[in-house]
């Protein structure tokens, strides 16, 4: 049974740097750009899109589907990056252990 207490031990060790972790990165940016730079996405830790820049060259009004396009492909490469950067940072804390839901 002593290896049982350790190892709740461990896993509420665990559990404290997960949460540490969490908001942390709410502070961490990534950011992602399409169109050769004509789209620039930044997004937190957490997922959360914090701005969105357009070069004003890429504003077509008769052409707004590749706009659309612009923006839906560096907001997706920048969710991509922070979900990235949050497995880094578990695998750190877990050694690499796989936790479900993480």
């Amino acid at each position: 049974m002593k290896g049982f207490g350790n190892m709740l031990k461990q896993a509420k060790k665990i559990q404290e740097e997960m949460e540490k972790i969490q908001g942390e990165m709410a502070a961490k940016k990534v950011e992602a750009s399409s169109g050769g730079g004509m789209v620039t996405v930044e997004v937190n830790g957490n997922q959360e899109v914090l701005s969105i820049k357009i070069d004003p060259e890429v504003i077509n009004p008769d052409d707004k589907e590749m706009l659309e396009d612009l923006v839906l492909t560096a907001v997706n490469e920048a969710i991509r990056k922070s979900k990235d950067l949050m497995k880094e940072k578990i695998a750190e804390v877990t050694g690499g252990l796989t936790i479900p839901g993480m």
